[in-house]
């Protein structure tokens, strides 16, 4: 059996945040199998918390150079990988991509073919990038639906589609404009990848887990019957409910008593959203309402391996810039110490172009 912190402090291991570590970037991406990229900074965030010396500009390079890419995968939403796991993941993922946009724009697609999507695409994006509003409401103009937003989200999930430079590049910024993944790397899609080696990496940067943690984080379904049939491969536990968790037996289970630092990580980490049972790494009671700052993206903060706050930044131009941190209950003095320390030096990093950087702590959420 597995109790919650045995649970946390694998997760931490694996998601390289109990202690920095010298990986290249491109390493660290597939062992991450990408990283979550609503908005361009997290990324680098989050490889800031977990590489030794990390440079963002490598990471803005290996997006223009076209070794990394931005595009919609896990559970519908995007991600920053390398072009090898795109290749690889996007077919793997195709189903739980299209299941997404179906839920949220199925009733104003007007009975749209998407077999008709793809050809018609690639004529419109054969002089150049374009965004999801210009695809849609040129295709809408050739009568290939009536809902211009339904019509451009589908454009990216019916096509693979990704994100080009200058998008989601550090000390660089635009507007998210798609090109097609083949096209725009020179390469095939997987004709067939592998679903197994798939969950082996998932339980390698996330174990051990369930079926259902899998699922959950990947938006696929009925995964059991091939959790069957890797099970030979496999080592088992349960956790406090009974449920079995499977591994790789050769993954790092570090001791529940090693300490864990503080690490500022982006909106929608990894960590936070790899499983269906969270509690390992939040609270359960935690309040997110009461966490969120309105009108700022809103990031997350771990204090001895648990989600314990959020932070953002507010910049004044380049003259001043303030990382505000809004802590779930009140830290001790240790931790207050630790937290101060770690926040000097990210938005030493975040915001290295401003005159002037501060730390402030907002009053504890209770």
């Amino acid at each position: 059996m597995l109790g919650q912190r045995a649970l946390n402090r694998a997760l931490l291991e694996r998601q390289l945040l109990l202690r920095r570590v010298d990986m290249s970037v491109s390493a660290a991406l597939e062992h991450l199998v990408g990283l979550q990229a609503q908005a361009p900074m997290p990324p680098y965030y989050a490889l800031w918390s977990r590489l030794e010396g990390f440079d963002p500009r490598e990471l803005g390079r290996m997006l223009t150079d076209r070794e990394a890419v931005r595009l919609t995968l896990m559970r519908g939403t995007v991600h920053l990988v390398t072009v090898r796991d795109a290749l690889i993941l996007r077919p793997l993922l195709q189903q739980v991509i299209e299941r997404a946009h179906n839920g949220a724009f199925g009733r104003r697609m007007n009975g749209v073919d998407p077999a008709r999507l793809p050809a018609s695409v690639d004529e419109l994006l054969a002089e150049g990038p374009l965004t999801a509003r210009e695809l849609g409401r040129q295709l809408v103009e050739r009568g290939i639906g009536r809902d211009i937003e339904a019509v451009g989200n589908a454009t990216r999930m019916y096509v693979p589609l990704v994100q080009v430079p200058p998008r989601g590049v550090w000390g660089a910024g635009g507007q998210a404009k798609y090109a097609r993944l083949e096209s725009w790397t020179g390469r095939k899609l997987e004709v067939e990848p592998s679903l197994e080696d798939m969950i082996l990496r998932y339980l390698r940067a996330f174990g051990p887990a369930s079926v259902l943690d899998m699922q959950k984080w990947s938006g696929l379904t009925r995964l059991k019957a091939v959790f069957e049939e890797l099970r030979p491969r496999l080592t088992t536990f349960r956790d406090e409910d009974g449920r079995e968790l499977f591994d790789l037996p050769d993954a790092p289970r570090p001791s529940p008593d090693l300490p864990a630092p503080t690490r500022f990580l982006g909106e929608y980490d990894n960590v936070l959203l790899g499983h269906a049972d969270r509690r390992r790494i939040i609270p359960k009671d935690f309040p997110w309402e009461a966490m969120l700052a309105p009108g700022r993206f809103v990031n997350n903060l771990l204090v001895d391996g648990m989600l314990r706050a959020t932070w953002w930044i507010e910049r004044e131009g380049n003259r001043q810039a303030t990382l505000a941190v809004r802590p779930y209950r009140k830290l001790s003095r240790a931790e207050h110490a630790a937290l101060a320390a770690e926040a000097g030096r990210m938005v030493d990093f975040a915001a290295a172009d401003v005159d002037r950087r501060d730390v402030r702590f907002e009053p504890a959420v209770d």
